[in-house]
């Protein structure tokens, strides 16, 4: 099995790289269009600026390529963090159209207790399972995973989110439409939760 980690310059690739070596396979981290097509499993990791990754993603010829393995050929794809971000269909930050693979919006976090909560969001919290997933299976509900983002996803439909998480309000964590599936978290960085969620989806 082919699991590619989408290379487009924005980093936390090789954390996800080790994790996935520890979980017994060897990732290939690519930024080359035929690469990506052989891949039987994507990652698109990220953290940093939504308009920058868009940039990058336009300037390596990546956005047809991922359309076609993704939309087409309907091959399974983890966005992680960023990722999951760019799966939007725009962003407030940078104010720019994602890949508009699942409907949504990204925006950014407006807390009024500022000293309670704190931008960006960092640190463990607890996930709502909204639905069923096969993301999900084994992990129980309220489970703890890791956080790092000033911005998140605003879900067009609902049925669309399949976790949740509050931090001063309620925003979705999760995301999942057929093959496509993203989460706000690191499951690179949430220990055995994060393991089990990454071996679930190395599995579908």
């Amino acid at each position: 099995m082919q699991i590619t980690i989408i290379d487009y310059g924005m980093g936390n690739l090789h954390s996800v790289a080790k994790k996935i070596k520890s979980l017994g396979h060897i990732p290939v981290i690519t930024s080359d269009s035929f690469e990506i097509s052989k891949a039987d499993k994507l990652i698109l990791p990220g953290v940093g600026h939504f308009g920058k990754a868009m940039e990058n993603l336009e300037k390596l010829g990546l956005k047809d390529v991922l359309n076609k393995v993704v939309l087409e050929d309907k091959k399974p794809i983890l966005g992680i963090c960023l990722g999951m971000q760019l799966m939007a269909t725009k962003s407030e930050e940078g104010n720019v159209n994602g890949l508009g693979w699942i409907e949504g919006e990204v925006v950014k976090f407006k807390v009024n207790d500022t000293l309670k909560y704190k931008v960006p969001h960092t640190g463990w919290n607890q996930i709502v399972k909204k639905k069923e997933s096969p993301l999900m299976i084994g992990i129980p509900d309220l489970t703890e995973f890791y956080f790092v983002h000033s911005y998140h996803w605003k879900s067009s439909d609902r049925t669309d989110v399949s976790n949740e998480t509050e931090y001063e309000y309620i925003f979705p964590s999760a995301v999942e439409k057929n093959n496509i599936f993203g989460v706000q978290y690191h499951p690179e960085k949430s220990h055995d939760a994060g393991d089990l969620l990454l071996k679930n989806f190395i599995n579908l």
